[in-house]
């Protein structure tokens, strides 16, 4: 296993960091990546090997890569790709600036690695490719208009990937976990107050009342949450077993919400999800 080299992105904390380290104990070579210097410089200080990956920015990702194709020989096993940032508010109050910040990361920065990783794993004539999408791209709730449809947007195009990859040594992998013990609420805020005005929205008694005490307030944990390391452990099924599944759901949320898709009408499940 000392052979095997994963990159990972968004290794700052949360999902990432677990993976960093749990696969390094494991027996993987890893490269962990975060957007940050001085992140990437903790996760030196730790004993990773680091590199700086901002998924909006294609030279990054070409760096990036071509630092860790140049410590391993030019051969890749495994990437994780797990980058990705929230911005809350309803949809009719997000600007066109707004979802176009959060698609060059969630979406257009995975894809921009995807592709230059592709052609590195055709040539050893092998590769895991192991997309972090979320139960937000099986199903919607409000206030996540943004990040719901990345999701879905990743959720689709890492489906049509897997297909076109067969027959090829690649496999395409997708990781849906629900609650997940992250900085993901805390990191959104900046994003949340750059981009909506939610004090001029027609939905300004519904942000003060129900939004806004939910992302500034650190209320424990949520209903049904687990650490990143379940995440971890997932990743790990999916990048040694020697027939990985192709989905692999994470928490009881989304389990949930799997079999009700499948199993609901349309309304039913809106009625569901408008719980949440």
């Amino acid at each position: 296993m000392s052979s095997k080299s994963v990159l990972i992105t968004g290794c700052s904390s949360g999902i990432g960091f677990d993976a960093a380290h749990g696969l390094r104990d494991a027996g993987w070579r890893v490269f962990a990546t975060a957007r940050n210097p001085q992140d990437v410089q903790r996760l030196q200080d730790l004993g990773l090997e680091s590199v700086a990956l901002d998924y909006a920015d294609d030279d990054s990702i070409t760096q990036a890569l071509a630092f860790v194709l140049g410590k391993t020989g030019g051969t890749l096993d495994a990437v994780f790709n797990n980058g990705a940032f929230a911005c809350p508010g309803a949809v009719e109050d997000l600007p066109r600036g707004a979802l176009r910040e959060i698609y060059e990361t969630n979406l257009f920065g995975v894809h921009e690695l995807t592709r230059q990783v592709i052609p590195v794993m055709r040539a050893q004539g092998h590769g895991r490719i192991v997309n972090c999408s979320s139960v937000l791209g099986l199903v919607p709730l409000k206030w996540r208009g943004a990040y719901n449809s990345t999701k879905f947007a990743l959720e689709g195009l890492t489906h049509t990937l897997r297909l076109e990859m067969r027959g090829t040594g690649i496999d395409v992998i997708l990781i849906q976990p629900g609650p997940v013990t992250s900085d993901i609420r805390k990191n959104s805020i900046p994003h949340f107050e750059r981009w909506i005005n939610w004090k001029q929205s027609a939905r300004a008694a519904q942000y003060e009342n129900t939004l806004i005490p939910r992302l500034y307030t650190d209320s424990g944990p949520d209903t049904f949450e687990l650490p990143a390391s379940a995440v971890t452990k997932k990743l790990r099924h999916a990048l040694e077993s020697k027939r990985p599944k192709l989905n692999y759901f994470v928490t009881t949320p989304t389990y949930l919400m799997a079999g009700f898709k499948r199993v609901l009408p349309a309304r039913a499940l809106d009625w569901v999800v408008d719980k949440f």
